[in-house]
């Protein structure tokens, strides 16, 4: 069963992220590119939420030079 499934029958939410693009991706690879616009960062500077999953957390991982993690409470 999936963990949001889970927090929400223990009546919590799911942890959050915010994830703010910090560095531009000029000089970098396509892939990386996309994996920015696949998160939702369009320009440099943008703060998107996402809820805290291991899918999110690969994409992170993939661009975590470009961009700034903050965990939400």
């Amino acid at each position: 069963m999936p963990d949001e499934l889970k927090a929400n029958e223990l009546g919590t939410a799911p942890k959050r992220m915010a994830i703010r693009w910090v560095k531009s991706a000029i000089g970098y690879n396509v892939r990386q590119k996309r994996t920015l616009k696949a998160l939702g960062l369009t320009k440099l500077g943008q703060v998107v939420v996402h809820d805290d999953t291991p899918a999110v957390r690969g994409m992170i991982r993939a661009v975590i030079h470009l961009v700034q993690v903050e965990e939400q409470p």
